[in-house]
């Protein structure tokens, strides 16, 4: 008798209850819980993330919540904040680069 299956009485192997479902244990299936560690709202961005952005992300920046964040970085401490109402030539929103402590967290 193995740890992967059970002998019946009848001598047929029945899979074990742990091991039925293989799916359950592996990591793509747990939900991440961690924001990554840098973000962006811009679709032409490498760093540009739709299923993140989806569950909804806020930013606590030197301890205050933002809401005008475009981009950010945790490991080295910055957000691209985006000004308001104001426009580059090509159409896109103005930002500005600020140092500081930046916390993401998942909305409920």
């Amino acid at each position: 008798m193995t740890d992967e299956t059970i002998e019946t009485t009848t001598g047929t192997e029945t899979p074990n209850a742990a091991s039925a479902n293989p799916d359950a244990a592996t990591p793509e299936a747990a939900i991440v819980d961690t924001p990554p560690d840098r973000l962006s709202n811009n679709p032409n961005s490498p760093h540009y993330e739709p299923a993140m952005l989806e569950r909804g992300i806020g930013i606590r920046f030197k301890g205050v919540e933002r809401t005008n964040v475009d981009e950010y970085c945790v490991s080295e401490g910055w957000v691209r904040l985006t000004v308001a109402g104001s426009k580059d030539r090509y159409g896109n929103p103005i930002t500005i680069k600020q140092q500081g402590e930046v916390v993401p967290y998942f909305r409920s």
